[in-house]
């Protein structure tokens, strides 16, 4: 297989540009660095892209080495013959290698194994034949295999056992597995049975055919199937198929074997073909399912970690609880923690009054302008009681609600206990609660990507494939964003190009003996921080103190020259930088020719577009441009819902059929997949993406399964 042209083709790239960015790879460059500054040789491809086409160069890459592998085996047993070779060089599934190998992989005792034991292949071979008549007969032929030392006892196992031959030999077919697979795959129905009480009843009488059945069905039936909640089928088109397989096997209509033929091809395919294909078809159902989960899951992991900061607040945050009370941590504007206290204004000690004296204190002595409440237990109470007490006194503060996800899993984690030793557990939380909204990307690198929770089904994924996606996703992110070296946690750093945890760890561990890193080059001074290590991370990180502006842009050292001659070229300063005077860069550019510019600089197109922007805005964050976090002053319940309401929401979830919209009431509504627009979406994240402010229409409340039913059709839009 010509790996390079099948990338070029599956991703409708050009030869030379697969080319180019798979050695980009092969160097050991990261993705990041490749998507942010190689951006002339991969002809501007972005991360996603280029994790795509990664994963399927591993794939492609892996059904080579497969095949190499067969071959050998295949070899080594003196069967390798020019066909089979060439079988094996078109193969482009690891099924399909796999499928060629099955004649020749040794296999355990099996009826078609024990008969050729007893001698009984010949008589196999005589059936395939297919004479238009036999003397003597099959029958009596047979009688020449009884041989009760060797267990064949009469003529009837001899011919039984010659079909069990016949039978094994369909089943190890390549070609014939791979169009019973098709016709399967094609008219194949998956169903499911199930009784009693569970979150399964829709599926307890349920079929839809294989190809039909969208993802989000195949892993809740699987997962339904697993909890022993539904009996599931897989009806194939068997008539079709013994159809195909008898006329691909009886080539002598009339012959007296043909049929002995079609009872080993019905045996076959019933005992040994049709079993094999559901688990195949089955297998890659699930894998396929799973792949959307974890893209969905990903894209929503993105777009949460890309929120926009609220920065420039102190922040209370606010951990709710029942008995233990509720836990509050007060932090500045950069996030350092200010005080902490413990309220019980929820059950049983309800103690509104003194929690309100609390919480008014500390708004008052650390000029609080916003209260973060994580949503867990007793977050509604909580909600209550902050609404309330906002109301009762003159500062202006708002509260929001913010998503406790894996917000208990970093205050119970080393990280947690290593950055709050004297803190309990959910102190902690309170303080993640508050960091979350200041800066939601920094706190949320600290917890585990799968506890963050904004997928469908991330439990049932295979563990290392969910892992490494969410994974990249977070290095993405961090990357896009870029970090202050001065300030950014190891847990952050790690994330970075080119530094992993131990040399994260290393730098935070230099910051602290030497002081503040004072130019991007001063890394180079850290253990394990080699020149690869250097190009690969350096410009992402920023250092806002340094003597050199271009330090704190996302210009890579490597254009620093390019980019001070930009400035000359047109007359400006570093210090021009640094005063914000480049607004005009990019149209003195456009005049003076683009193309031009970037020849007499030396440099390509792509690479001086990016210098311009970040020369117009030092320092700048790209969540910036992204609408703020929804605040609130005022509370409703489910019970002041009315159908036919407007009201403004945040997306909190996206999944196959739909969005969850946090409306204010505690309980995320669902805009199901056709109340997201007028036209026909195929999938909610067309429309809608976690972190979007919303507006919606209630269209139906159910109080006693606490549903919302909610829609965007016809509802006027915020403009982003």
């Amino acid at each position: 297989m010509d790996i390079i042209e099948a990338l070029a083709k599956e991703f409708s790239l050009k030869r030379d540009q697969v080319e180019r960015t798979v050695a980009l790879i092969d160097e050991g460059n990261t993705i990041p660095f490749i998507a942010r500054y190689r951006k002339e040789v991969t002809g501007s491809l972005d991360d996603t892209v280029l994790r795509d086409l990664d994963d399927r160069l591993t794939y492609l890459r892996n059904i080579e080495k497969r095949k190499e592998e067969v071959k050998s085996l295949i070899a080594a047993q003196e069967k390798l013959t020019p066909e089979i070779e060439a079988a094996i060089d078109a193969a482009t599934t690891i099924t399909e290698v796999d499928d060629i190998y099955r004649p020749y992989r040794p296999k355990r005792k099996t009826r078609a194994s024990v008969a050729r034991e007893r001698g009984l292949e010949p008589l196999a071979e005589l059936i395939m034949a297919q004479e238009t008549s036999y003397s003597p007969t099959l029958e009596e032929t047979a009688e020449s295999y009884v041989d009760s030392e060797k267990g064949v006892e009469n003529a009837q196992a001899a011919l039984a056992g010659a079909m069990d031959i016949i039978a094994e030999d369909v089943s190890d077919n390549a070609d014939f597995r791979k169009t019973i697979r098709a016709l399967t795959w094609d008219d194949g129905v998956l169903g499911s049975t199930g009784s009693g009480d569970s979150v399964y009843t829709q599926y307890y009488e349920y079929a839809e055919k294989l190809k039909k059945i969208p993802g989000h069905r195949i892993l809740a039936i699987n997962r339904g199937e697993k909890e022993e909640f539904l009996k599931v089928t897989l009806t194939a088109p068997r008539e079709l198929i013994l159809k195909y397989l008898g006329k691909k096997l009886v080539t002598n209509p009339g012959s007296p074997a043909e049929k002995y033929i079609r009872a080993a091809v019905e045996d076959g395919y019933d005992r040994l073909i049709a079993p094999s294909v559901e688990r195949e078809i089955r297998n890659d159902m699930f894998d396929s399912a799973s792949e959307g989960a974890i893209k969905l899951f990903a894209d929503n992991l993105r777009h949460l970690l890309m929120a926009s900061p609220l920065k420039g607040k102190t922040v209370l945050g606010y951990d709710p609880g029942y008995r233990t009370g509720c836990k509050l941590a007060v932090v500045d504007k950069t996030g350092k923690v200010l005080d902490t206290a413990v309220i019980y204004p929820t059950k049983p000690q309800e103690r509104i009054e003194e929690s309100g004296r609390v919480v008014t204190k500390l708004i008052r002595k650390y000029g609080v302008n916003v209260v973060a409440i994580g949503n867990g237990t007793a977050s509604k109470e909580s909600e209550i009681f902050i609404a309330n007490l906002l109301k009762s006194i003159p500062e202006d503060v708002k509260y929001i609600m913010v998503s406790e996800a894996g917000a208990s899993v970093y205050s119970a984690s080393k990280l947690g206990a290593d950055e709050f030793p004297d803190f309990d557990v959910t102190q902690r939380s309170a303080v993640s609660i508050a960091r979350r909204l200041q800066d939601p990307l920094a706190e949320l690198v600290k917890i585990d990507p799968k506890s963050i929770g904004v997928g469908q089904y991330q439990h049932d994924m295979k563990p290392a494939r969910l892992d490494g996606a969410l994974t990249s996703v977070v290095e993405d992110c961090v990357n896009a964003v870029g970090i202050d070296l001065n300030t950014a946690s190891h847990s952050l750093l790690a994330y970075i190009s080119g530094i992993n945890a131990t040399s994260a760890k290393n730098i935070v561990k230099y910051r602290e003996e030497n002081g503040e890193f004072t130019s991007r080059a001063q890394i180079l001074k850290v253990p394990k921080i080699g020149a690869k290590a250097f190009e690969q991370c350096a410009g992402f990180l920023r250092v806002p103190g340094s003597g050199e502006i271009l330090d704190n842009t996302g210009v890579h050292p490597e254009s620093y020259e390019a980019a001070k001659a930009l400035l000359d070229m047109f007359g400006y300063t570093e210090e021009d930088v640094k005063a914000g005077k480049l607004t005009l860069l990019s149209e003195k550019v456009k005049i003076k020719g683009t193309d031009k510019v970037a020849e007499k600089l030396g440099i390509g197109e792509p690479t001086l577009m990016d210098i311009i922007g970040e020369l117009e805005k030092p320092g700048r964050d790209v969540r910036d441009s992204l609408p703020p976090p929804e605040l609130r002053d005022d509370i409703l319940d489910m019970n002041d819902l009315k159908e036919g309401m407007i009201l403004t929401g945040t997306v909190r979830n996206v999944i196959d059929f739909g969005a969850f919209v946090d409306i204010g009431v505690h309980q995320d509504g669902l805009v199901h997949v056709s109340q997201l627009s007028e036209r026909f979406v195929k999938h909610p994240s067309e429309v809608v993406s976690v972190g979007d402010i919303v507006n919606v229409k209630i269209l139906g409340v159910d109080l006693q399964k606490k549903k919302i039913s909610l829609s965007m059709k016809g509802v006027k839009q915020k403009q982003s």
